[in-house]
C-alpha cells in the first residue's frame, strides 16, 4: 500500500501533537480530559469572530435542563430553517464551548440560526442518555424555536447523533420537518472491519486506544442508534456528507453515503482529501481546514437551494 497524501499543514499539525510529552487524552481522569480538548480549542482553533446573537438556552430534557447554545448573524430574522449541531468528542469529551469557533462559523457562512446542543456525557451518562437528550432538544426547538425546517448536523460522536435523531424523527415526526441532514465524519458502524481503521488508527490524532475508550465508556448496545448503517435508511432526508481522508472512519463514512444513495436518499458526498478527524475544530492548528469547513457548507447551500426551488 502506496503513503497516503498528507497536505503540508496537516503533516506539520501531526508532527507538532505526535511529539507532545506526557499522557494521551484517554489515559486521564475524565475531567482532566475534557479539559485538554478545551485547551486544544485555544491551541489549534480559529477565533469564534464576529456574531450577532449569541444566547445560552435551557431545554427540558429527559433528566433535567440540556443546555444549549443559539448563534445567529442576525438580531432579527424571520423564519426560516434553523441548523440543530451535536458536538463531536466520542460521547465522552467536548461541549458547546469546544465547538463554538465551527458553531459561529456556520451560522455566518449559512447565514441561519445555529443551535448547538449540551447532551449529556458518558461514562457518567452512558448510553442512552446522548440521543435521548439530542432527541429532546431537537423537538423542543421545533415546538419553540421560530422556523420552517430542521438541518441535523454534528461531526464524529455529534455526526451518529445527527443521523440517529434524524432516523427517530422520520418515525415519529417533530413538529417541523427534518429537510436536511449534514455528518461530519460520523460514527455509524463498529470501528474494526475497515481498512481506514487499520490505516489511520494511530498517529492521526484519533487512535484505536481513544476509541476503544470511548465506546467501552458510551456502553452502547449495538442497535440503531451506535450502528444505523446496518439499519433501514428508507425516508432519510436529504443529506451532505463529509470525511476525512486521513481518518480511521472514513470509510465507514464513505458506507454510510453509499447506502443513502443505494436507497434513493439526495446525497453529496464530499472527502477533505490530505486532512484527519476533528478537522472542524483545528483552522489554526490545520489552515487549509478553513476550506474543506466552506467546501462543505457550500454543498448544504446548494442543496438547500435546490430543495427550495
Amino acid at each position: 500500500m502506496s503513503d497516503p497524501f498528507v497536505r503540508p499543514d496537516t503533516a506539520a499539525f501531526l508532527t507538532f501533537l505526535n511529539s507532545q510529552d506526557g499522557p494521551a487524552m484517554h489515559e486521564l481522569p475524565i475531567a482532566d480530559a475534557r479539559n485538554m480538548m478545551q485547551a486544544m480549542r485555544h491551541v489549534a482553533d480559529a477565533d469564534v469572530g464576529e456574531i450577532a446573537v449569541k444566547r445560552d438556552l435551557a431545554i427540558p430534557g429527559p433528566a433535567g435542563t440540556i443546555p444549549a447554545r443559539l448563534y445567529d448573524t442576525r438580531a432579527d430574522r424571520e423564519a426560516g430553517p434553523v441548523m440543530v449541531f451535536y458536538h463531536g468528542g466520542g460521547f465522552v469529551i467536548g461541549d458547546i464551548d469546544t465547538h463554538e469557533p465551527y458553531c459561529a462559523e456556520a451560522a455566518r457562512q449559512l447565514d441561519m440560526p445555529v443551535i448547538s446542543i449540551d447532551y449529556r456525557l458518558a461514562p457518567e451518562h452512558p448510553f442512552p442518555a446522548a440521543p435521548d437528550d439530542c432527541e429532546a432538544a431537537t423537538r423542543w426547538i421545533a415546538d419553540n424555536i421560530p422556523c420552517t425546517g430542521l438541518i441535523l448536523s454534528g461531526d464524529s460522536a455529534g455526526g451518529n447523533l445527527a443521523i440517529v435523531t434524524a432516523m427517530a424523527l422520520r418515525d415519529k415526526a417533530a413538529s417541523k420537518p427534518v429537510i436536511a441532514q449534514y455528518p461530519i465524519y460520523p460514527t455509524v458502524d463498529d470501528h474494526a472491519r475497515w481498512p481506514s481503521y487499520d490505516a489511520f488508527k494511530k498517529g492521526y490524532l484519533l487512535t484505536e486506544e481513544s476509541m476503544e475508550f470511548f465506546m467501552s465508556s458510551y456502553a452502547g448496545d449495538g442497535s440503531w442508534r451506535i450502528e444505523p448503517l446496518k439499519h433501514d435508511q428508507k425516508g432519510m432526508p436529504p443529506t451532505v456528507i463529509i470525511t476525512a481522508g486521513l481518518d480511521p472512519l472514513r470509510d465507514q463514512g464513505r458506507a454510510y453515503a453509499a447506502k443513502l444513495i443505494e436507497t434513493g436518499i439526495r446525497t453529496t458526498y464530499l472527502e477533505a482529501s490530505g486532512n484527519i478527524h476533528g478537522f472542524i475544530c483545528l483552522r489554526k492548528g490545520i489552515p487549509s481546514s478553513h476550506q474543506d469547513i466552506t467546501n462543505g457548507l457550500n454543498a448544504l447551500k446548494t442543496l438547500l437551494g435546490e430543495l427550495s426551488a
